[in-house]
C-alpha cells in the first residue's frame, strides 16, 4: 500500500523516521534499532482498516511512551544522585511504558549466584532484603535469555528458584539484564493493568529499554566493586602502617639506647614531625611517612662510638666527623630497605641540612631540600634543644621557639615553623586531642606568647618585600 492509496501513510513514514532510532543510538545496539521500527510499521500497515483504528491508537500511544521513556532514561542514568533513586526512576519508566502495575529491579552477583532487589514498585509487601538464590541452570537460562518472556507455571523453575524469600509466582514477565553477554540483573514485572497478559509489542519495548537499564546496573556494580576493593586496600594499608609503626617504634627505642640522655629522642622526633605535618594539612600517608622517618632519622648512630654521646664538653674535629657521618651511614642502611614511603632514605641523609647551606653532609640550600626533610630536621632540632644533654641543661619551650623563629627563614622552613607553633599553641590551650609535647605539664609558654612569635615570624617574612600597586 503506497502513499497515494493511504493519506495517513506519509505521516506514518515521518513518525517512523523519527522513532526508529533510540534516544541513545550506539553501534552496540543493532537489535534495538531493528525491533523499534517493526512496532511502527506493524501499526502503520493497516491504517486503511477502520476496524483496527483502536489498535492503531494504542500502538502509537505505546510507541510514544517508549520514545518518551528512552529520552528520559539518558539524563536519569547520568544524574549525580544516589543509585537507589535512579533505579526507582528507571523502574517507573519501564512500568509506565508497558502498563505494569508492579515491577522489580534486581542486581546479580555470582559469588554466590544471587538476585538481590534494587528497587520495587506496586507490590504490596516484599521482604528487606529481597533475594533469590539461583542454581547454575537458572543462571544459564537467564544468561541465554535474549528477549523478555511471559512466565507461566511451567517456566518459573526454568528461570527462578523458589528457595528465596519471595515467591516467583508474583512475577508475570521477566527480562534478563545483560552486558556483553554477561548477566548483571533482571527486571521482573507483576500484574499489569486490567490483569491481561503482556503482549509482544510490550515485551519488545521492555527489551529495548532493558538494554539501557542493564548498562546502568552494570556501571553501578562496577563502582560498588571498585569502592569495596579500595576500602579493603585502605584497611590493609592501615594495618600495614600500624605494623610498621609498632616495629619502627621498637627500632627507634633501640637506636637511642646508647645513652640515657637521648632515650626517647627518635620516638619524639617522629611524633613531632607527624604533628607538624598534620598542622600543615598533609594527608594521612604523608603524616605516616614523617612519623616513620622521624623514628629512623638517627639510625646511623648505631655506628657511632658510645663514649661520644656522653662527652660533657665540645667534640674534637675527628669526633664531630664521626658523629656527622651518622647521616651517611644511616642513608646506606635504609637505602637497602623497601619502605612504603620512598622519601625515608633522603630524610635520614639530609635531616641536618640547613636552608643557608651550613648543614651536613652535602651542604644543601633550602630550595634543594624536600619539605619532608625540612620538617624532620626542625623536629629533630626542637627536641634536641628542649632535652637534657651531657654538656648543657634543657632549654625552655619558649626559649627554644624564640631561637628557632630567630633563625627562620635562614635555616628553617617558615611553614614548618608555623606548624610547630600551631601545635604548641594547641597544647597551651588544651585543644589537642593527644598531647603534642611529651610533658605538657612542663609547658612554659602561654598562648599569647606563641601568637607573638607567630606574628614576629610573619613580619620577618613580609619585611623587605616590594608591593606593586
Amino acid at each position: 500500500m503506497g502513499a497515494g492509496k493511504n493519506p495517513g501513510w506519509a505521516s506514518c513514514q515521518a513518525l517512523s523516521a523519527k522513532c526508529c532510532l533510540p534516544a541513545h543510538q550506539t553501534n552496540q545496539q543493532p537489535s534495538a534499532y531493528l525491533r523499534f521500527p517493526r512496532v511502527v510499521l506493524s501499526a502503520c500497515s493497516d491504517l486503511s482498516l477502520p476496524l483496527r483504528v483502536a489498535v492503531q491508537k494504542n500502538n502509537f500511544r505505546r510507541l510514544l511512551r517508549t520514545v518518551e521513556a528512552l529520552s528520559d532514561l539518558g539524563p536519569e542514568m547520568t544524574a549525580e544522585r544516589e543509585f537507589s533513586e535512579t533505579a526507582r526512576t528507571m523502574l517507573s519508566a519501564l512500568r509506565q511504558t508497558v502498563g505494569a502495575r508492579e515491577g522489580a529491579l534486581f542486581g546479580f552477583s555470582d559469588r554466590p549466584s544471587l538476585l538481590t532487589l534494587i528497587a520495587a514498585e506496586g507490590f504490596a509487601l516484599l521482604p528487606e532484603p529481597t533475594v533469590i538464590p539461583l542454581l547454575p541452570k537458572h543462571v544459564h537460562a537467564l544468561s541465554s535469555l535474549r528477549s523478555p518472556v511471559v512466565l507461566n507455571p511451567t517456566t518459573y523453575d526454568v528461570f527462578l528458584s523458589s528457595n528465596g524469600n519471595v515467591a516467583p509466582e508474583l512475577f508475570k514477565s521477566i527480562a534478563a539484564l545483560r552486558v556483553g553477554g554477561k548477566l548483571v540483573g533482571m527486571v521482573a514485572l507483576g500484574r499489569r493493568e486490567g490483569e491481561s497478559l503482556y503482549e509482544e509489542d510490550e515485551l519488545e519495548a521492555l527489551g529495548l529499554l532493558s538494554h539501557y537499564v542493564a548498562l546502568a546496573v552494570h556501571n553501578h556494580a562496577l563502582s560498588q566493586s571498585l569502592a569495596q576493593r579500595m576500602s579493603e586496600n585502605l584497611r590493609l594499608l592501615a594495618s600495614l602502617h600500624g605494623f610498621y609503626d609498632n616495629a619502627l617504634e621498637a627500632f627507634a627505642a633501640a637506636i637511642d639506647v646508647k645513652h640515657v640522655n637521648i632515650h626517647g629522642h627518635s620516638l619524639r622526633v617522629g611524633r613531632y614531625a607527624a604533628g607538624i605535618g598534620e598542622a600543615l594539612g598533609m594527608d594521612q600517608g604523608e603524616v605516616a611517612a614523617l612519623r616513620s622517618a622521624g623514628y629512623l632519622h638517627d639510625i646511623g648512630k648505631v655506628a657511632v662510638d658510645k663514649h661520644i654521646f656522653g662527652k660533657p664538653g665540645a667534640l674534637d674535629p675527628s669526633e664531630f666527623r664521626e658523629m656527622a657521618d651518622h647521616t651517611v651511614v644511616g642513608h646506606q642502611i635504609v637505602s637497602g630497605v623497601q619502605f612504603p614511603w620512598p622519601r625515608i632514605p633522603e630524610i635520614v641523609r639530609w635531616h641536618h641540612e640547613r636552608g643557608d647551606g651550613s648543614g651536613y653532609p652535602d651542604g644543601l640550600l633550602m630550595e634543594d631540600v624536600p619539605m619532608a626533610v625540612r620538617i624532620v630536621g626542625l623536629a629533630d632540632t626542637f627536641d634536641a634543644m628542649i632535652s637534657e644533654r651531657p654538656y648543657r641543661e634543657p632549654l625552655s619551650v619558649g626559649g627554644t621557639l624564640s631561637e628557632i623563629v630567630r633563625l627562620t627563614p635562614q635555616k628553617y622552613d617558615p611553614n614548618a615553623v608555623q606548624g610547630l607553633l600551631l601545635q604548641v599553641r594547641r597544647d597551651a590551650v588544651g585543644s589537642n586531642r593527644a598531647p603534642f609535647l611529651e610533658n605538657r605539664a612542663g609547658l612554659s609558654i602561654a598562648p599569647p606568647d606563641v601568637d607573638h612569635l607567630a606574628a614576629t615570624l610573619q613580619h620577618k617574612l613580609s619585611s623587605g618585600r616590594l608591593y606593586l600597586t
